[in-house]
C-alpha cells in the first residue's frame, strides 16, 4: 500500500470521526488527535455507536467491530502523530487553524509522510506554503457519511509530489473507495457541479415557482436523485453551503455562485438545517 501502515487524523468530529472509521476498518493502525479530552472522547463514542449500532443492524460482526476499535487510539498533542505516514487534517474551514496544524505536522513528520487536507473550498496549493515540504501536501475530500460515502476526491495542488499522489492514491483505494482526480480549484469536481444546482434551487423556491415539497419530488422523482436539492440543504448545512458559494464566487465572479438574499437570511436567523432544528423543513417535532 505504497507504505501506508499507520494513519494520523487531526480532528475528531462529524468528517474525522469517519475517516478514522474507516481507516481502522481497513486494518490500519490509526491515532487521532482533538484538541482536549472531552472531545476526543466525544469522536470515538461516535465511532463507537456506529459501529453498535452495525452490529444491531447485521451489517458489521462483533469481531470486526473490536477488531476496528483496537485499531484506533487518541490523543490531544500532535506530536503524537510524528510516527505517521499519511495524517489527514480535518479540522474547522479556517485557515489560520490549519496553518498551526499543518506547521506543525511538518516540522514532527517523517520526510516522506503525506500531509492531506480534507476542505472542501479552500486552497490546497495556499495550505501546502505552510509546510518547508509543499510536494508531500495535497487533499483527501470525503464526503458524509464517510462510513457510507464511497468517494473521495484527491486534489493535486500546484507542488504536489508524484509520491505523495501515489502514496494517497493507494491508501484510498485501500478503504475501499474509489479516487476522483481534481486540481486546485475551488469546489474541486463535486461542489464546482452540485453548488450551483443547490443554489438554484433556492432561486427557484425564493421566486414562488413551487413549493419547496414539490422541487424535491421533482427532483428525486423526475431526474431518480435520492434527496431533493432543499431536503440536501438542510442535510449538508445551509450556512456551509453558503460560506463554499462565497468561496467559489471570490474566486470565479460568476452569478451561477452568488448566493441567493434568502440563503443568507435564513443563516442569519440560525435556520441551518437539521442541525439546528430548522432550515427549509422543521426537524424539531422529529
Amino acid at each position: 500500500m505504497a507504505g501506508v501502515k499507520t494513519v494520523g487524523v487531526v480532528g475528531c468530529g462529524l468528517m474525522g470521526a469517519g475517516i478514522v472509521q474507516v481507516s481502522a476498518q481497513a486494518g490500519l493502525k490509526t491515532i487521532v488527535r482533538e484538541a482536549d479530552q472531552a472531545f476526543l472522547d466525544k469522536g470515538l463514542g461516535r465511532i463507537k455507536k456506529f459501529l453498535d449500532d452495525g452490529v444491531t443492524k447485521g451489517k458489521v460482526s462483533a469481531e470486526d467491530r473490536d477488531k476496528t476499535l483496537a485499531n484506533i487510539s487518541g490523543t490531544t498533542k500532535l506530536e503524537d502523530l510524528a510516527g505517521c505516514d499519511l495524517v489527514i487534517e480535518a479540522v474547522t474551514e479556517n485557515i489560520a487553524v490549519k496553518k498551526e496544524v499543518f506547521s506543525t505536522l511538518d516540522a514532527v513528520c517523517a520526510p516522506d509522510a503525506v500531509l492531506a487536507t480534507n476542505t472542501s473550498s479552500l486552497s490546497v496549493t495556499e495550505i501546502a506554503a505552510f509546510a518547508k515540504k509543499p510536494e508531500r501536501v495535497l487533499g483527501l475530500h470525503f464526503f458524509n457519511p464517510v462510513p457510507l460515502m464511497k468517494l473521495v476526491e484527491i486534489i493535486r495542488a500546484l507542488p504536489t509530489g508524484e509520491p505523495a499522489f501515489e502514496k494517497a492514491k493507494s491508501y484510498v483505494e485501500a478503504i475501499g473507495k474509489t479516487p476522483v482526480i481534481a486540481k486546485d480549484a475551488p469546489g474541486f469536481v463535486v461542489n464546482r457541479l452540485l453548488v450551483p444546482y443547490l443554489i438554484d434551487a433556492i432561486r427557484v423556491y425564493e421566486s414562488g415557482l413551487a413549493t419547496k415539497e414539490d422541487i424535491d419530488n421533482g427532483m428525486k422523482l423526475g431526474c431518480g436523485y435520492p434527496m431533493g436539492p432543499l431536503q440536501l440543504l438542510d442535510f449538508v448545512g445551509l450556512d456551509t453551503t453558503y460560506f463554499i458559494a462565497n468561496i467559489m464566487f471570490e474566486e470565479f465572479r460568476e452569478s451561477r455562485f452568488a448566493p441567493p438574499p434568502l440563503l443568507k437570511r435564513m443563516v442569519l436567523a440560525g435556520h441551518l438545517g437539521r442541525k439546528s432544528g430548522r432550515g427549509f423543513y422543521d426537524y424539531t417535532a422529529k
